[in-house]
Order: C-alpha cells, then sequence, then structure tokens
C-alpha cells in the first residue's frame, strides 16, 4: 500500500484503489464470504485497521436500470453498533459504477466531521430514508467516485457522501464490506461477524464458524474445494 494512498485518504476521507480484482470474479462468484476474505481485499483494509481483521456488516447495493433510488447524504457510521468507531468501508465495483448510472458521490474532508444525528426524509423516494442536516453539506465541493469493475473505493465512517438516481439503462451495482479491527466491539447483534485475520480479542466479540462448501447444496464458485 503507496503513501499516496494513505495521504490521500487522510486528507479527503475517501481513496480509489484500481484493479485490485479480476473483472470476472466479481459477478460470477456469488459465495461472498469467499470475496469478502479474498487476501488482495485484507491487504487493502490491514494498511488502515491493522493486521486483526473482522468483518462487521457486507452487502450489494444494487440500482437497477431506470429505476435505481438515490441515497441521500449521509454519514455511515450513524448507523452503526461499534465502539469505538474504528471500522472502514471498502465498495467494490461489480459494475461500472458512472454519473450517468448513479455512482456514489463524496465531499472531501468531512471525514474530520463529527457523527450527526441523522433526519428522518421520504419527501423524495430514497434508500436509506434518511439524511444528513443539509447544513453541513456543500454539494459544490461533491466529486464522483468512478469506478471500473474490479476497482474499488475505501471511506471513512464520518465521510459525507451519497449518490443520485439511477436514470441510465445500465444497472450499477457494487459489494460493500465493512471491516474492523478485533478491538471495535460490535454492540448490537448485526449477523456478519466473522474474523477474517489475525487474532480475536477476548471478551470483545463472539465470530461465527466459517460457512463451509457442500457439493450439491452451495452455489458452485471457483477454489471451492478449500472450503469443504
Amino acid at each position: 500500500m503507496t503513501m499516496k494512498i494513505m495521504d490521500d485518504y487522510n486528507r479527503d476521507g475517501y481513496v480509489i484503489v484500481r484493479n485490485v480484482l479480476d473483472a470476472d470474479l466479481i459477478p460470477n462468484d456469488a459465495f461472498w464470504v469467499r470475496l469478502i476474505s479474498d487476501d488482495r481485499l485484507l491487504d487493502v483494509a490491514q494498511a488502515f485497521i491493522g493486521p486483526d481483521i473482522a468483518l462487521f456488516a457486507s452487502h450489494y447495493l444494487s440500482k437497477p436500470a431506470g429505476v435505481g433510488l438515490p441515497v441521500l447524504w449521509h454519514q455511515d457510521g450513524s448507523y452503526w453498533p461499534l465502539d469505538p468507531m474504528d471500522v472502514v468501508t471498502i465498495w467494490l465495483a461489480v459494475d461500472d459504477s458512472t454519473p450517468e448510472n448513479g455512482c456514489m458521490r463524496v465531499i472531501p474532508g468531512t471525514q474530520h466531521l463529527k457523527l450527526q444525528k441523522l433526519q428522518a426524509s421520504t419527501d423524495v423516494k430514497n434508500v436509506l430514508e434518511s439524511q444528513i442536516d443539509p447544513s453541513f453539506v456543500d454539494e459544490s465541493k461533491a466529486v464522483d467516485v468512478i469506478l471500473k469493475a474490479g476497482d474499488l473505493s475505501v471511506h471513512h465512517p464520518n465521510v459525507i457522501h451519497g449518490s443520485n438516481a439511477n436514470t441510465s439503462p445500465r444497472r450499477r451495482c457494487g459489494l460493500t464490506i465493512r471491516y474492523i479491527p478485533t478491538h471495535t466491539r460490535i454492540t448490537q447483534p448485526w449477523g456478519c461477524d466473522f474474523l477474517l485475520r489475525g487474532k480475536a480479542v477476548p471478551g470483545i466479540n463472539d465470530y461465527k464458524a466459517r460457512p463451509k462448501y457442500v457439493e450439491g447444496k452451495s452455489f458452485p464458485f471457483r477454489g471451492s474445494a478449500a472450503w469443504r
């Protein structure tokens, strides 16, 4: 991990890392635990949170062509039961992500803002039905996070970000992966807690056993023999 990547992250609250995974692995390898524990992803996470890495949450975010809803401006950490709020998000592009199909938009530097209370917002249909107080948002500084399939962006839990609706004829799908150092406690059940690298801290979190691949039951994926 180069110093430039860390410098960009510390300055802006997010950074883009290109060509991390093979593009054909992203849509075709559905076994997500295999995917989120890929060493290439953990190497990126380790640069930000250290060598003892657990999963806090992971899910696909898909905006269907023409009808994908916007995500209003928010800070991720405002939604999460973590103590302390030591966490890093990797947003892994499944499809090319562009302004036309509703790519993520970030306001650089806002990771220095403390986590704010969310406001309910349903005047316009949106994914989260909530937003940060608009007084904290200067849209003139917003940057489009444009990614190719297999690229990823890394962002801070405090950085203000969102995305526009997808009015294009192309889907926009990404996999979010929230990695935590093992000293961070998950204070409410969240359901995705796996130890992925390094050592657990006794008394902090109880981690799930990794699922095994069962021929004929599990969805096939490359390298499944190592998961039997």
